[in-house]
């Protein structure tokens, strides 16, 4: 069922769902009365060993191994979904799935979404063993997740009904166009894939998240009246603050402001506010403002487009390649042919599976260029680093360089509060703030 974001992943580019999926912690790390200060720059290296320290060893022992075992899973998921799709490919049961659209209707578009639903759900039965072990018994191992297996497999349904829909409303106008505009396909369908992505991004925060999470008006005016206040001076257009139950699945905190034009909110889970003190809240704020203020959902997509040109072009390469040699013997007739789409996957996942530093590359970049933009906003420096150790709680804090580079789509925890500790050896003034707002909301 997770399988069906992992295919959404490369055929839209993004798991639509996949951000619903809680990422949690045990408990939360200790925090200190009294805070590192910094207050030359000489002294950030001292202060940030001095926050690293603050996680208890054997809490950070099982956050690295966590961290590290995904490495192994991003070989094994790839390598899952090449061998399900040549499987399909071998066998013949992607031509069979064609053949059965085709006796159902004569409809060509119709035909290419019965085939779509047939499919995925084949895709998704065959991963499930390996998405109950990552998903659910490794995250329970790890005590990062608070789901039974009901609930945690009700979300799993419902992300297997996003997929469907949303593939079909993808997969359908993709053939349309392979059929009518022949070698120059790739082109367009590039473009349809960037639109797509466009568009999903326009919808998700009012109809997709709503689906795995409840989101209601926040309440508390201490912590909302801020939030906005914050919103007003950057320029967002935003007039609430939503609140959204990501407890029921995990301990994990976050929040973000989503979706543009009409479907723009500001939303934080319930997780941020149990356990976090209102500076912490604010830089919290004040870096998801910044990938508004910034325009990173604009900047992202014209990057990730790049990207997918570029893919779609090997992948019309790989496809003509492959069928050339093994096409009659899959009974897959042409690239036209909706039974080609396990071989578009194997092609598009090897692609995205190489450049996979590339695409964690652009998404850390304006991570931490919202970490900055966050910095300076809230001026909340020591509230930014206790932040970054409860995300340390599911992720590696202190990589080696190269490590950080392949696997990381954030900043590590050490970069992260490195930033921290600089701007406050940069801005004593607002240190000395920072570290007096801090027991206002010390025992929330």
């Amino acid at each position: 069922m997770v399988r069906a974001r992992f295919l959404l992943t490369f055929l839209l580019f993004a798991g639509l769902a996949a951000g619903q999926a809680g990422e949690p912690a045990v408990s939360s790390v200790p925090v200190a009365t009294s805070q590192p200060t910094s207050n030359h720059a000489s002294d950030v290296k001292a202060a940030v060993d001095a926050y690293l320290a603050k996680m208890p060893p054997a809490q950070r022992a099982r956050s690295d191994a966590y961290f590290e075992g995904g490495y192994w899973l991003l070989l094994w998921n790839f390598l899952a979904i090449v061998l399900v799709m040549w499987v399909l490919l071998r066998f013949r049961w992607s031509a069979r799935m064609r053949n059965f659209a085709v006796r159902l209707t004569p409809w060509r578009p119709l035909q290419t979404a019965l085939y779509w639903i047939q499919f995925i759900l084949a895709v998704s039965v065959a991963t499930f063993p390996l998405d109950v072990y990552q998903d659910y018994f490794r995250e329970h191992r790890y005590h990062l997740l608070n789901q039974t297996f009901g609930p945690w497999m009700h979300d799993q349904m419902v992300a297997l009904a996003v997929s469907v829909v949303l593939g079909a409303l993808f997969i359908v106008p993709l053939f349309a166009l392979i059929r009518r505009l022949g070698k120059s396909w790739w082109v367009w369908g590039a473009t349809l894939m960037i639109a797509f992505n466009a568009l999903v991004s326009l919808i998700a925060p009012v109809y997709i998240a709503p689906l795995f999470n409840k989101y209601t008006t926040l309440k508390d005016e201490q912590i909302k009246e801020p939030i906005l206040s914050m919103a007003r001076a950057n320029g967002i257009p935003a007039t609430d603050v939503y609140e959204f139950d990501a407890s029921r699945q995990s301990d994990r905190v976050s929040a973000n402001v989503s979706g543009f034009a009409g479907t723009l909110r500001i939303s934080l889970n319930d997780n941020l506010l149990k356990r976090c003190t209102l500076p912490e809240i604010e830089t919290t704020m004040g870096h998801e403002m910044g990938h508004y203020v910034l325009n990173h959902i604009y900047k992202g997509l014209v990057m990730y487009g790049v990207l997918i040109v570029i893919g779609f072009a090997f992948l019309d390469w790989g496809i003509h390649f492959s069928l050339a040699r093994w096409g009659e013997k899959w009974d897959v007739r042409a690239i036209t042919d909706v039974a080609v789409l396990p071989l578009a996957l194997i092609v598009f996942s090897l692609y995205f599976f190489l450049v996979t530093p590339v695409t964690n590359t652009i998404t850390r970049t304006m991570e931490y260029e919202a970490d900055m933009y966050g910095l300076n906003t809230a001026q909340q420096p020591d509230a930014e680093a206790n932040v970054d150790l409860l995300l340390g709680e599911y992720r590696k804090l202190d990589p080696g360089v190269l490590e950080e580079f392949v696997f990381f789509d954030h900043p590590s925890g050490r970069t992260r509060i490195t930033a921290a500790m600089r701007w406050k050896a940069e801005h004593p003034e607002a240190a000395r703030a920072d570290e007096m707002a801090r027991p206002l909301f010390a025992g929330k």
